[in-house]
């Protein structure tokens, strides 16, 4: 909760009930400003029950080993507010209620935990299944817990996983179609199993965590510089983004504020993540239609913009831009001055553009009526970001709670309804646009001054957390200080987490040629949902 979020009726009835199944009235507290409760075990199911009956959001679960025990945090945001619930459980035979059964998006979450520190969730329909782990560990091995060591008992070579239970369709003319995990060109591994009837796709499942990378168990140990090294490595589209998420929670921890200037130094180099990375989505979206000529178009104009981060930033994904403390990097006046040339020429470039998209006839027929994700799905899923909001849902990390630089600028959040591939192309395109106008509000406004505070080294056991809207949504970040300014847990969560679902939604009733555009839609990060 920030300074300025002010009480409010649904938020002081949501809250009530639950402090009615906290252990002790006097055991609320707040983490770096988040409300938090802590919760018996037994009372853990029940907390999800009332939060879905207050439309709260489930936001997302993580463990931590604390010798002889494991603490559970669980994240839900209500009314533009966030609320932490905690709870802990023995070592030995770890079981909690799910929140499952309640949410959808506690599905692969809570098999994260149980994959990675042996706590079952009872009631969950897929306890059994392995989502993270696959076959690379036994059964009785949980990496995260702390006498598991970071490299790991590799084998010779891990057996195949060949026989995951996916959902059968039968009939005489259900055919099924595996895809991946391995695919034509340079994405990462993921596997899609379709039912179709002819080419009409009846069901669609994922098999994601082949490219499981072991951050939250290397970030152990790390300084604040190391760790926001790593943070900006978990997607390496969303570097400036998760990078920012990890030092604002632990400077959280640490007590610390970055200067003005700092605070829109960030802001500048998120805006720039989510311009870049919008043209390469509707390139490619593009693409996946046979339409080369907007291909080329949106693709070039993110190449400029990647040509002048390498300029400006001396990267041209702008990778460890953002550091505990600040930014190491800052503009000069002559460097705000080409930026805001180069804004204005993208403006008038995506003008041009989007009136030959909006004219062509065989892009409309490919985009229109596809990948259809309601508002209730969306709002059921808790569907983040671009997927959400061009399915209605308003949600905006930097409208609330809010952060800086964003509490003190003017902007929109551009949201749709329609919920299709095409609303999603022109969400994009719209949120292109308020990406410009708030680039050009922080060079016109930042304020003089240095761009980097000195770091305070946090007590052992300080907790800090902190949630960025990142380029694809919701960016929510953990952390734990340990003995000597090192990181005892680390916990990122990113929106492809919860956003990967959605595709298996969006595709039931389409055709299968359509998956490609319907996929690039959406386009979870891989490797952002498998820590």
């Amino acid at each position: 909760m920030t300074e300025t979020t002010k009480p409010n009726g649904a938020w002081d009835v949501f809250m009530s009930e639950l402090n009615a199944l906290a252990e002790d009235q006097a055991d609320r507290r707040a983490l770096s400003g988040v409300d938090m409760l802590m919760l018996a075990p037994e009372n853990w199911g029940k907390s999800a029950q009332i939060a879905r009956s207050h439309d709260a959001r489930w936001a997302g679960v993580w463990a931590d080993d604390l010798s002889g025990r494991f603490r559970v945090d669980c994240c839900f945001e209500c009314q533009g507010r966030y609320l932490i619930l905690r709870t802990a459980v023995a070592a030995e035979h770890p079981e909690l209620p799910s929140h499952a059964p309640f949410y959808p998006a506690a599905d692969r979450a809570e098999r994260h935990v149980r994959d990675m520190f042996g706590i079952r969730f009872i009631g969950h329909p897929l306890q059994e299944q392995r989502w993270t782990r696959h076959l690379a560990w036994a059964d009785d091995e949980f990496p995260l817990r702390k006498d598991f060591p970071a490299q790991g008992f590799p084998q010779a070579s891990t057996p195949p996983d060949k026989d995951y239970p996916f959902l059968k369709a039968e009939g005489p003319s259900v055919y099924e179609i595996p895809v991946g995990p391995i695919h034509a060109g340079i994405i990462e591994p993921g596997h899609f199993r379709f039912q179709a009837v002819g080419e009409t796709v009846l069901h669609l499942e994922e098999r994601l965590g082949y490219v499981h990378k072991g951050i939250e168990k290397i970030a152990e140990g790390r300084d604040p510089v190391s760790l926001a090294k790593l943070a900006g490595r978990i997607s390496g589209d969303t570097t400036a983004s998760h990078a920012w998420a990890a030092c604002r929670a632990m400077e959280a921890a640490a007590g610390l504020s970055c200067s003005e200037r700092a605070d829109y130094m960030r802001g500048i180099l998120a805006e720039r993540e989510r311009v870049i990375n919008h043209l390469g989505d509707m390139a490619s979206m593009c693409n996946d239609v046979g339409f080369a000529f907007g291909y080329y178009q949106f693709g070039r104009l993110r190449e400029l913009w990647l040509r002048d981060n390498r300029t400006l930033f001396a990267h041209r994904l702008m990778m460890d831009c953002i550091v505990p403390g600040g930014v190491a990097v800052d503009l000069k006046f002559d460097d705000c001055a080409a930026m805001k040339e180069t804004i204005a020429t993208l403006r008038a470039e995506l003008s041009g553009l989007i009136k030959i998209i909006d004219a062509n006839s065989s892009l409309e027929d490919r985009f229109l009526a596809a990948g259809v994700l309601s508002p209730a799905q969306a709002k059921v899923l808790g569907a983040l970001g671009f997927v959400g909001r061009a399915s209605g849902q308003v949600f905006d990390v930097r409208k609330a709670p809010g952060y800086p630089p964003y509490d003190s600028l003017d902007f929109t959040v551009p949201v749709e309804t329609d919920g299709d591939v095409a609303a999603r192309f022109w969400l994009r395109y719209k949120e292109l646009r308020a990406a410009c106008r708030l680039l050009e509000q922080m060079l016109e406004q930042i304020p003089e001054g240095a761009v980097l505070a000195d770091w305070r080294t946090p007590e052992a056991g300080a907790e800090g957390f902190a949630a960025v809207e990142g380029w694809r949504g919701e960016i929510l970040c953990y952390v734990r200080f340990d003995e000597g300014n090192r990181i005892a847990r680390y916990y990122p969560r990113d929106p492809s987490q919860i956003n990967w679902p959605a595709l298996e939604k969006i595709q039931i009733g389409n055709i299968v040629p359509d998956f490609p555009v319907c996929n690039k839609s959406v386009n979870g990060s891989y490797s952002g949902q498998d820590l």
